[in-house]
């Protein structure tokens, strides 16, 4: 008896809890449908909404939008979320009602992993935006400092390539080859030095594994004692002084260094010769700047940012290109064909020589197409908007399903087929310009490290191909080759991509 009244009493709380919540879900649900006329919605449960329906993301949000349409109101929790899984939808949010929608969605994960949203991906709109974009590409990411990078870009790839070479018939872990590769390009021309790969790995990994956790704190604030007790809260911070030594080492070493410069009478070198993090540090010491001045967070949000964007998305582009080749023979040999036709025996295919490599340029678009990284735009509406007809509420969260919309079959032919040719002869590009293919977003807040990430890209892919044939370990069928997605903001394979790499000229 005694434990029947102790179990009573600890769960009466919270069945009052749910009693209130019902009424209040029941009144807020027919005042919101009061003279309006909100987006088709699937069934919701009380206090969960749609939580339930989501159990893979991008897929399960394609699944739902398939049934009620291509702008679609979520209920997540007590969010309202709305859907957008159409060209002619991202159109309205990203290019016709742009100045609505300009601030990202950020979780309190990502707010933490980006020393409260002081990044570029995930700042509000405004005046610190602006002026943080504006160094990044300046001294970063313009199309003039990409093109600086050629001899590290070419250098890295020769590097991986040899030790491909000293493979030959063996296993070879192609997703820790690539992300060595893109970890170092970015190290050598970002902090002028490469950094151990395993550590940096770990790090950026586990900074886009926390970014896509589930909080009860963002839908359900009620539940968010949930995430402390299994141990959320422990788990970040962990993670956060990870990621917060990592920075601050590579600060304080860069410091040394400018102190050591000083202290010998050294001139600083011209602003072009920069390396990006003595740039921000800079406009963190200039006491007589007119706009902002970085703080020590600052800088470590923004090279996180770039860290994660020039290493982890860029890698995961070459690694899904390099799994469909792998599964469409014809296609790689197609792709073999063009670039040793053009190579004529040359020991590497130069950066020179990518601009009339087309095809190369089509599997890249088709590889977008189907893996896009990050598969969901966020965007947060701020004013009260009648979109496409229905009525949208200030403050709804936006997700655009770029992944949805690359495989729309009332946009492409055989969407779910790996088929570059469809861009041969097509205007179609990723710069934003076209609704049907945004893996870098659109408009303002476009990702601005599409030109560096390009260049990697084609580069390693180009001599990948021309030096070598690729075939599945342990005798597997190349169509059976394992393309399972992983979890997470940024979606990557699940299990990492192992070839048996052979000379192509033997």
């Amino acid at each position: 008896m005694f434990l029947f009244k102790l179990i009573v009493s600890s769960l009466l709380p919270f069945f009052i809890l749910l009693v209130v919540k019902l009424i209040h879900y029941k009144q807020t649900t027919h005042s919101s449908q009061e003279h309006k006329n909100p987006p088709p919605s699937p069934w919701k449960l009380p206090i969960i909404g749609n939580l339930h329906q989501l159990s893979g993301n991008q897929r399960s949000l394609s699944k739902l939008a398939k049934k009620h349409g291509p702008l679609m109101l979520l209920h997540l929790g007590s969010v309202p979320v709305l859907i957008a899984s159409s060209a002619d939808a991202a159109r309205e949010i990203l290019k016709n009602h742009e100045p609505m929608f300009l601030d990202r969605l950020a979780s309190s994960n990502i707010r933490k992993i980006t020393y409260n949203t002081k990044d570029v991906a995930f700042s509000p709109y405004g005046e610190y935006w602006r002026y943080a974009k504006r160094i990044v590409v300046h001294h970063l990411l313009s199309h003039k400092k990409v093109l600086s990078y050629q001899k590290v870009r070419e250098e890295e790839v020769t590097l991986m390539m040899d030790i491909i070479k000293e493979s030959y018939g063996s296993s070879v872990d192609f997703s820790e080859l690539l992300i060595s590769l893109t970890n170092n390009v970015f190290s050598r021309v970002a902090l002028g030095r490469k950094f151990e790969t395993k550590r940096v790995k770990k790090f950026i990994e586990l900074s886009a594994m926390v970014t896509g956790l589930f909080r009860f704190e963002d839908y359900m604030p009620c539940l968010s004692w949930i995430d402390r007790l299994r141990g959320l809260d422990s788990t970040i911070e962990d993670h956060l002084k990870n990621v917060d030594e990592f920075l601050e080492s590579v600060i304080e070493e860069h410091l040394r260094k400018k102190r050591r410069e000083s202290e010998n009478g050294k001139s600083c070198m011209a602003d072009q010769e920069q390396l990006f993090i003595d740039v921000l540090l800079e406009h963190k010491e200039d006491e007589n700047t007119t706009s902002f001045r970085f703080e020590k967070s600052d800088i470590k949000a923004l090279l996180l940012d770039m860290f994660v964007a020039g290493t982890v998305q860029t890698f995961s582009t070459l690694e899904w290109t390099l799994s469909e080749l792998v599964r469409n023979p014809k296609t790689m040999k197609k792709l073999q064909e063009e670039i040793r036709e053009f190579a004529q025996g040359k020991s590497m295919v130069t950066e020179e020589d990518l601009s009339k490599l087309k095809y190369l340029n089509a599997v890249f678009k088709e590889t977008l197409r189907l893996h896009p990284s990050p598969p969901l735009i966020p965007r947060e509406l701020t004013h009260d908007l009648n979109l496409m007809g229905y009525d949208i509420k200030c403050g709804t969260k936006v997700f655009i399903n770029t992944w949805a919309i690359g495989r729309d079959p009332t946009l492409w032919d055989e969407p779910e087929v790996f088929k570059p040719e469809r861009f041969l002869n097509s205007p179609i590009d990723y710069f934003g310009a076209y609704f049907e293919l945004i893996p870098f977003g659109a408009g303002r807040r476009i990702c601005p490290g599409i030109q560096y990430s390009k260049a990697i890209n084609e580069i390693a892919l180009a001599n990948l191909v021309y030096k070598f044939d690729f075939a599945p370990p342990n005798g597997e069928k190349p169509e059976d080759l394992d393309t399972t997605e992983g979890t997470g903001a940024l979606i990557h394979r699940k299990n990492n991509l192992f070839l048996v790499p052979t000379s192509a000229f033997e």
